[in-house]
């Protein structure tokens, strides 16, 4: 064996490292896809859930803004086709909870720092084999100024997107450009259009860089590298996003012409998609030029604030990191004493109801206070006059008492409703609306309010034909009601009299 072969074996392999990064980021994934059988709400087995994860991974990336990211709700809106075409004879309420768990999945909702962790090895410089750990996020949510909260996809998700990690994001954008060029000119537009989407996914993963730079700026100015790094960073962007302009611009326009030219449907359905895509690259790109002509003031404000700002005046406590884990790994009694002390110091002062024997006798024998007016002289209010509620009028009313007036031979509600139409329409209307209560008589309240007479509906299944109104056509008749006790009498001893029964003749 050469010597520079025995070097490469024993040296630390960089490649096999990055390559267990990426296949630890794609395990959240496939842990999905594991424990879907053991859902009780639903039986997932039918449903993908790494592919609906990639899904929402995508919906995430490209919804995401340089200062906001994706709503919650607008990312299972738009899982929901992909999951429903999975399982369409399954209920929209299934759908809807499958894209809410995979969400809380990714987000890694339940645990402490929502964050995963997964333990690869390597070897060393000296050829030993060393366990590493590795840890991630795939979804994270962060509060908007507005105080909504949003999602955004971070790096180690985009690259389980475009199958890379730690990857240069300026030698990735190009070839992803050139390769999206030479696809439009050899006209294979399927392959350009996922080409498309792996250079818009390289331009949100660099806005990402910046992003977290300043966000690192505005905790401390001191743990960011001002002097070389970032004006790197920043003079490597303004060159990439100069030079991203021109390609895009030329792809973009034998796009559209590709688009306008096609006669094929489908090939002028891909090329349309594409001319998005390639915009909706050119849109970020703009966005982020304006960061970062902005980064350079940004870093002077914080400067400023941060050096006047003077030390923090009390140091924070961790209750849960401080305080709640290391007391809980500590046997009973020595937790004991440190958990008191804090229950103690955080419920306050409990106030006694009866502080002392001397101070309950003294105020047991204060004399009462006096009195006074607590109130003044109560304004007589001004009263609006009462609203007319009855909509029909006496002469209506009388009008339907007539008409239902049927002590002997009980009538069709057809034809009284042609009879009170001939007088008045509103008679009609009232003479329906008090048939409808008749179908179902309360013969008790008629009793308890001295009536002699009860109005009674029968439906014996015809129809009823009336231009306005609609249902069965009700035979009505009069009824007289009486009241009857227990003794069969109409009254009883000393005049009391109560009824116990009603009967209808």
């Amino acid at each position: 064996m050469r010597d520079d072969e025995g070097a490469g074996t024993s040296g630390p392999d960089e490649a096999l490292a990055r390559r267990l990064k990426a296949l630890a980021c794609t395990a959240p994934l496939h842990d999905l896809d594991a424990r879907k059988a053991k859902l009780d709400w639903a039986d997932a087995t039918v449903y993908q859930m790494a592919e609906i994860a990639l899904h929402t991974i995508d919906q995430v990336t490209i919804a995401m803004d340089f200062d906001t990211g994706a709503d919650h709700q607008q990312v299972v809106n738009r899982l929901l086709p992909f999951i429903a075409a999975q399982a369409p004879h399954r209920p929209a309420t299934e759908h809807t909870r499958v894209a809410r768990w995979v969400l809380d999945n990714l987000i890694n909702v339940g645990t402490t720092d929502r964050g995963f962790r997964r333990v690869y090895g390597s070897v060393d410089g000296e050829g030993r084999y060393r366990r590493r750990a590795f840890d991630f996020k795939l979804l994270v949510e962060l509060a908007a100024p507005d105080g909504e909260v949003y999602l955004r996809a971070t790096d180690e998700a985009i690259n389980v997107l475009v199958g890379a990690l730690d990857t240069d994001v300026e030698s990735a954008q190009i070839a992803a450009e050139v390769k999206l060029e030479n696809l439009i000119n050899r006209g294979r537009l399927a392959d350009a259009k996922l080409a498309a989407e792996q250079a818009r996914y390289r331009t949100v993963q660099y806005g990402e860089t910046l992003r977290a730079k300043l966000e690192a700026t505005r905790r401390d100015v001191r743990s960011v590298d001002w002097e070389r790094e970032v004006p790197e960073l920043l003079d490597a962007a303004l060159t990439h996003i100069e030079s991203r302009f021109r390609a895009e611009t030329a792809i973009l326009k034998n796009i559209t012409a590709s688009r306008d030219e096609a006669t094929d449907p489908d090939r002028k359905r891909r090329a349309a998609e594409l001319v998005d895509i390639v915009g909706d690259c050119v849109r970020r790109h703009t966005q982020l030029q304006s960061r970062l002509q902005a980064a350079g003031a940004v870093f002077r404000a914080e400067q400023d604030r941060q050096q006047f700002s003077g030390p923090p005046q009390r140091a924070t406590i961790d209750v849960f990191g401080q305080l709640l884990v290391p007391t809980l790994g500590l046997p009973l009694a020595d937790a004991l004493r440190p958990a008191s002390a804090f229950f103690h110091a955080g419920t306050g002062i409990g106030v006694p109801t009866v502080p002392s024997l001397s101070a309950l006798v003294s105020l047991l024998l204060r004399p009462a206070p006096e009195r006074d007016k607590v109130v003044g002289e109560v304004p007589d209010p001004e009263l609006m006059p009462a609203e007319e509620t009855d909509r029909y009028s006496d002469e209506q009313w009388r009008l339907a008492d007539e008409l239902l007036d049927l002590p002997e031979v009980p009538r069709r509600l057809s034809g009284l409703l042609a009879e009170a139409r001939r007088s008045d329409p509103g008679v009609a209307r009232l003479v329906a609306l008090r048939a409808l209560h008749a179908y179902g008589p309360e013969v008790g309240a008629a009793v308890r309010q001295g009536e002699r007479r009860v109005l009674l509906a029968f439906d014996d299944g015809t129809a009823l034909d009336d231009p306005e109104f609609g249902g069965a056509d009700l035979l009505l008749q009069s009824a007289a009601v009486t009241s009857t006790d227990s003794s069969g009498s109409g009254g009883s001893a000393g005049g009391t009299g109560n009824p116990e029964s009603e009967e209808v003749a």
